[in-house]
């Protein structure tokens, strides 16, 4: 027994979806296509096409050239011996240093310059283990993360952490 997954009902035609439709002149190219009968292919059984697999290999190769590119900006440049912030969990990173702040969430990154921030917040939850640090910039907008501690006395800690680095790096003008 085949089941479908989606909406059963049938897309609209017409000059509404369609620019190009004009009644009469021709006929729907969609509803003839589909008019044939389907078959199942069982996924499981389906080999890898040689494009499936030219697709895995470029995602390899990107994600190789950004390491060696972040390894040739951490190389090229001196890194002082400042304060540095760093915490993460399973989703959520954030790292302050010389460079400035930059926050990380699943596969979204963001980096803010030192000139380019007007504030950072940090609060730590009455109950719960969260974490959040919001970036504020100069324009009125902000950014805001939140990191899950192992325990409730880690937050004192990564205060401590980013005070240093804010107050080595950060100038209030």
């Amino acid at each position: 027994m085949e089941q479908r997954i989606g909406s059963s009902s049938q897309p609209l035609e017409g000059a509404g979806f369609d620019p190009a439709y004009i009644p009469g002149l021709t006929s729907p190219g969609s509803a003839e296509e589909d008019s044939g009968p389907e078959e199942a292919v069982d996924v499981a059984d389906a080999e890898p096409t040689a494009a499936a697999e030219a697709d895995e290999e470029p995602a390899a190769a990107v994600e190789a050239d950004e390491e060696t590119a972040e390894a040739e900006e951490t190389a090229g440049e001196d890194v002082p011996d400042g304060p540095v912030f760093e915490a993460a969990d399973r989703r959520a990173k954030i790292v302050a240093d010389h460079r400035g702040v930059r926050l990380s969430l699943d596969d979204q990154a963001c980096e803010f310059r030192w000139d380019e921030i007007g504030a950072v917040e940090t609060e730590s939850p009455r109950f719960g283990k969260r974490f959040t640090v919001t970036v504020h910039t100069p324009d009125r907008r902000w950014y805001p993360i939140e990191i899950e501690a192992t325990s409730r006395a880690r937050f004192a800690e990564w205060d401590e952490q980013l005070d240093a680095v804010m107050d080595k790096y950060f100038e209030d003008s």
